[in-house]
């Protein structure tokens, strides 16, 4: 087979893989953007059920930003549409956000499959092994976020504003970005332990590496945080910052350890 030939296949390969992403990612976003959820209380059920019932206007999209609005916004704080088209961007992102959250675990099947046969064994077992536990930092990360630390940087900017007696007013467009930007990066933050470890399991990166320099790490860590969070405050840099580095060091550990084990599982293998 020459050359141009694999290409060619890999090529449709992945063509075929984006496909049926596709096939998963649009349906999803159109429905997040066409329908919204209502509940139905049946008398022979204790919670309300829930069911999808078409609304291009309040949808899905509306809803969340509504249960956003009222979870990360301090009392008194008033939102305000300054561009024509901020509510239908808004609308959008969150759709996109929805999509990408809900369509992840498919998304990630087809990639591992387009992948697969160019892995040896040993990293098909490293991906099998470290998928759960990447799932599972990343949704604590975006939950901590979400539900706690989003809200919390609000409250601590708008007390500034308070603190000069400014109205406490924020453009639609700079609350959704802030908040879907802030909450998706401490996700992936949440991705570093397994990085770490898993650059050291299959052996690129030595465990003694992330130790010597942890001082480069640190730093790291706060041009990052400085980097991904949209405001000019500091403070949220450094609300990034810290936990990213205690989760390096955290996947340092771990590196270490696995390196040790690897070492005395070779130990024991060795002829006497």
């Amino acid at each position: 087979m020459s050359e141009l030939t694999k290409l060619l296949s890999i090529l449709d390969e992945a063509r075929h893989r984006l496909i049926r992403i596709l096939y998963v990612v649009l349906p999803l976003f159109a429905f997040f953007l066409a329908f919204q959820i209502r509940f139905y209380q049946a008398p022979w059920s204790p919670f309300p059920i829930p069911y999808p019932y078409p609304n291009l206007f309040y949808n899905v999209t509306a809803q969340v930003f509504a249960w956003l609005r009222a979870d990360m916004l301090p009392p008194g704080v008033i939102l305000v549409n300054i561009g024509i088209g901020d509510s239908v961007i808004a609308q959008m992102e969150i759709a996109l956000l929805l999509t990408f959250v809900f369509s992840m675990p498919w998304i990630v099947h087809e990639i591992g499959a387009f992948l697969s046969p160019a892995l040896r064994r040993n990293e098909k077992q490293l991906l099998r092994t470290l998928a759960i536990p990447a799932t599972i930092l990343f949704t604590i990360g975006f939950l901590f976020a979400l539900l706690w630390l989003t809200p919390f940087t609000f409250f601590l900017l708008f007390k500034y504003v308070a603190a000069m007696g400014l109205v406490p007013y924020l453009s639609t467009d700079s609350f959704l970005t802030f908040a879907l930007l802030y909450t998706v990066a401490f996700g992936i933050v949440f991705e570093l332990p397994v990085f770490v470890y898993a650059l050291t399991r299959v052996g690129l990166v030595r465990s003694t590496f992330w130790w010597k320099h942890w001082r480069g790490a640190v730093m790291g860590c706060f041009v990052f945080g400085m980097v991904i969070t949209p405001d000019n405050s500091g403070i949220t840099m450094i609300l990034i910052a810290v936990p990213m580095v205690a989760l390096y060091f955290g996947g340092a550990f771990f590196a270490r350890r696995s390196e040790r084990k690897r070492e005395h599982r070779e130990l024991l293998a060795e002829p006497a």
